[in-house]
């Protein structure tokens, strides 16, 4: 366990006790592998109530899984999936997109990590050309690895171009928990319900120990994914221990009380820091988590007592995050550290 305060991460926190309780409540006694058990069936219609009747859902690992496979169940090796050149798709999956699935990522520049009909439309060239990638994905991530939000407007936008031209709107949602409380908005109201065809969704980064879903809301789209998810590596035997966190995550509002902690702590992190002189706030802070440019000094010393990490070598941008266990006291001690850091230069 880290002896100082941690910022780097959403997964660097520990589990709920909610969920740590429900793991205990399904480790008696036997019942059936391969997600044929009544805790999977449970969670399930579960989730069946937040993203429609129509849905098909399954659960997975973790977050790369979910994104690489529900990908692979909708495109072909000769397909070219859209995504922001901050996705955590492109970035941080270690090629895994293209190795498995065998797509072709084009990585459009944003500002804030958000893509646009305006963004997307020059990279929509080739369309039935035998020489070049059909685009048939667009992949937005909410909220976005900048900290910003989509909101259900410019998600429909988005999905009603993608379905213009023939492609399908991927969301990779792990942390679609923090966009919904950001924007007071239920789970759906951001994704199925404007047009998201497969999605993402995360419990990890929210209180969960681990374990993602893939949400397919047209059941035609999901023919094959029991097998990829096999061929994946990805077919869980003992899925209780999934299916069950997921379960009482989305029960009593588990998932919107944690998002909405860690987004307020970002949120009162901004409102200290963002005064201080030598700082610079770098994005809306609109989820939970904060970029700011702070001198490069600063950012050694501050490491010696606190984990975050720097975003951009170049610019000494660093990314700041909060999670459910997040407190206050670490906070307002955090800012302070950042006014010595800087009064000691």
């Amino acid at each position: 366990m880290l002896s100082f305060a941690d910022f780097g991460s959403d997964n660097h926190s520990g589990v709920h006790p909610d969920i740590l309780d429900a793991l205990r409540n399904v480790n008696e006694g036997y019942t059936v592998a391969y997600g044929l058990d009544k805790y999977t069936k449970k969670a399930v219609e579960q989730m069946k109530e937040i993203f429609g009747k129509q849905s098909a859902i399954f659960f997975v690992y973790n977050g790369t899984a979910a994104n690489i496979l529900g990908l692979k169940t909708v495109t072909d090796s000769f397909h070219s999936v859209f995504c922001a050149e901050s996705a955590h798709l492109t970035v941080h999956e270690c090629c895994g997109p293209e190795c498995f699935i065998g797509c072709k990522l084009v990585n459009i520049p944003t500002s804030d990590g958000k893509l646009t009909v305006d963004l997307i439309q020059p990279y929509l060239i080739g369309v039935g050309d035998a020489h070049m990638a059909q685009p048939h994905v667009i992949s937005l991530t909410q909220a976005t690895e900048r900290g910003t939000t989509y909101r259900p407007k410019e998600i429909q936008k988005l999905a009603d171009f993608a379905h213009k031209h023939d492609m399908l709107l991927h969301m990779d949602g792990a942390r679609l928990c923090n966009a919904a409380a950001f924007l007071n908005v239920g789970l759906n109201e951001i994704c199925g319900k404007v047009g998201v065809d497969v999605l993402s969704f995360g419990g990890t980064k929210n209180g969960m120990m681990y374990g993602e879903a893939v949400v397919f809301f047209n059941k035609a789209l999901a023919k094959n994914f029991e097998f990829i998810r096999k061929q994946g590596m990805q077919l869980t035997s003992k899925m209780r221990y999934i299916s069950t966190q997921f379960s009482a995550f989305l029960s009593n509002d588990l998932w919107l009380q944690n998002a909405s902690h860690a987004n307020e702590m970002a949120h009162l992190l901004a409102r200290q820091i963002q005064n201080i002189p030598g700082v610079q706030i770098t994005q809306k802070v609109e989820a939970n988590m904060v970029y700011a440019k702070i001198p490069n000094q600063c950012i050694t010393r501050l490491q010696r007592q606190y984990y975050f990490h720097r975003f951009n070598e170049h610019t000494c941008e660093v990314r700041l995050m909060c999670s459910f266990t997040t407190k206050p006291e670490d906070v307002l001690s955090f800012a302070q550290a950042i006014r010595k850091a800087l009064d000691a230069t």
